[in-house]
């Protein structure tokens, strides 16, 4: 089969694109013939080398595949060719103690597609039946690669890890990458005002365009006083956080007393100082949020098959264009999702 193999780390990387041997299922896999799949900043992290686990290479990247059934291992019985599916990208035990709780999220056995063993960035790919999926009958491929990690972390986000009440202010982080598109419009069904941040104007009409009510300049060293001003200085109940270093520190200054910041990654910085202080005497709660659970992937499926959410995809590129879609990312020259499909021209 054609897939692209990380077979150096760097910024950019050196990515191979190439034929490799047909993935043969183990008994309790299945193979999946790959019809889209997601890029992420995940992805990044993986080509930079700069993730704290130890990487094997060459590795095929790619975590958020959507596609159909090809074969199945001899333990395999719930699955058959054809069936359309989506696949879970922290792949879990299934037996410790937080998967008992339905908390794969924190699996203490976790592997991560496409980082710790190889993912999507190919014509097909093997994965645990454990990790797949059904996709709903009118949620196409394109829709379940651009949703199912970044529109489930969002979910998990606002869903299990903070509380969002009708009528509650929520900020969000660069609405126009795909955690913060997917979290706009999640808020915004859950009822709340949305107040999106974006570095140019274009990212900012395209945060408005998905329903955030507000969007204000985060490339001005002063933005959290806009937030506060449209807050009436309040200030806001959830923000959905997912850059790190200083960002992170200035939305301490946008939050409401009593409100939540919940952060899902790190660019900007894993290292940050807090003031105890003002966190303890306003009762606010700084919260992390890793990946996501299968009940956070069934339900983004579900809203996009009822149309509450629709993926935001910027731009699909074909399989041999992997490395191009990669600097895309890089450069952060898209709005949204970036896709790979290998049927793609």
């Amino acid at each position: 089969m054609k897939a692209v193999q990380l077979i150096a780390h760097g910024a950019p990387g050196q990515l191979k694109y190439s034929d490799v041997p047909d993935p043969v299922p183990a008994a309790n896999e299945v193979v999946v013939r790959v019809r889209a799949c997601g890029l992420n900043r995940l992805d990044l992290w993986l080509e930079e080398g700069s993730l704290p686990m130890p990487i094997q290479l060459p590795r095929i990247p790619g975590s958020e595949v959507a596609g159909e059934v090809l074969d199945m291992g001899r333990e395999v019985a719930d699955w058959r060719p054809g069936d359309r599916v989506a696949v879970q990208s922290n792949l879990y035990c299934g037996h410790c103690e937080f998967c008992a709780r339905g908390e794969e999220s924190v699996c203490l056995n976790g592997q991560l597609m496409g980082v710790q063993r190889d993912g999507g960035f190919a014509e097909r790919v093997a994965v645990p039946a454990s990790a797949l999926v059904r996709l709903p009958a009118n949620v196409s491929f394109a829709a379940s690669a651009a949703l199912t990690l970044a529109g489930s972390t969002a979910m998990h986000m606002l869903t299990q890890r903070a509380s969002v009440r009708p009528g509650d202010w929520v900020l969000v982080i660069g609405g126009a990458s795909g955690v913060g598109s997917a979290a706009i419009q999640i808020a915004r069904q859950l009822g709340a005002q949305v107040i999106s941040t974006g570095s140019t104007e274009t990212k900012r009409q395209f945060a408005l365009g998905l329903g955030a009510g507000h969007a204000v300049d985060s490339s001005k060293p002063d933005w959290p006083a806009d937030v506060r001003e449209i807050t009436r200085k309040r200030g806001v109940d959830v923000v959905v956080e997912h850059v790190g270093g200083d960002v992170l520190l200035q939305c301490f200054t946008c939050l409401a007393r009593g409100g939540t910041i919940v952060t899902c990654g790190a660019t900007a910085g894993r290292e940050v100082r807090l003031q105890l202080w003002s966190l303890f005497v306003k009762e606010q709660k700084l919260v992390g949020s890793y990946g996501r659970n299968r009940k956070d992937m069934q339900a983004i499926l579900d809203w996009a098959a009822q149309g509450k959410i629709k993926p935001a995809i910027a731009q699909v590129f074909p399989l041999a264009q992997t490395a191009s879609a990669f600097a895309a990312l890089r450069q952060r020259q898209v709005m949204g999702k970036v896709l790979v499909e290998p049927d793609a021209a």
